[in-house]
C-alpha cells in the first residue's frame, strides 16, 4: 500500500519532462534538419499558442488558489476541483504543458520540437498522472471515480 501522506509520490517536476523533450528535439533539428513549410507570417500563430498555454496555467493556478488545494502534484490535495476547465478535463494543466511544444514547433518550424508533445505526453503520464489518479482514487473514493467517469482525461 502507497503512502500518501505527501501527496500522490510524483518526484520529478512535470514541466521539466516537457523542457527535456524540446531540448531533445532541438538537438535532432541539429542533427536531422527538417520543417514544415510553414510561411513565416503563419509562424506567429505558434507564438499566440504559447502565450494562450501561459494564460491557461495562469488560469488553473487561481482556480487552485481559489479551491485552498496545492497544484504541486507532490504535496497534498485538500479536494477534487471539479468546475471551470476542470469540468472538461481532468488534466488542463498537461494539456497546457503539451501546447508549449506545439506552438514553439510551429513559431520554429520545427517538427521535431512540435512532436515532443507526444513523448512527453507519454512519460508524464507514466511519471505523474497513474500516481495522481492512484492518489485521488485513494484519498477521495466514490467523489473521485464519479468525477473520473463524466470527464475525459486531457480533452
Amino acid at each position: 500500500m502507497a503512502n500518501f501522506d505527501k501527496g500522490a509520490g510524483v518526484k520529478f517536476p512535470p514541466p521539466l519532462v516537457h523542457v527535456g523533450w524540446m531540448i531533445i528535439g532541438a538537438v535532432l533539428q541539429k542533427f536531422f534538419p527538417t520543417d514544415m513549410g510553414i510561411p513565416i507570417d503563419h509562424q506567429y500563430w505558434g507564438l499566440g499558442m504559447v502565450m494562450g498555454g501561459f494564460l491557461l496555467l495562469f488560469y488553473i493556478h487561481k482556480i487552485f488558489q481559489k479551491a485552498k488545494t496545492n497544484i504541486k502534484p507532490w504535496k497534498p490535495t485538500s479536494n477534487i476541483i471539479t468546475t471551470g476547465i476542470y469540468a472538461y478535463s481532468r488534466n488542463p494543466i498537461y494539456v497546457a504543458f503539451n501546447i508549449f511544444p506545439i506552438g514553439l514547433g510551429i513559431f520554429f518550424d520545427n517538427l521535431w520540437v512540435l512532436g515532443s508533445f507526444l513523448p512527453a505526453a507519454f512519460t508524464i503520464y507514466y511519471i505523474a498522472i497513474k500516481k495522481e489518479e492512484t492518489y485521488l482514487e485513494t484519498t477521495f473514493g466514490e467523489e473521485y471515480l464519479d468525477y473520473k467517469k463524466k470527464v475525459r482525461r486531457w480533452i
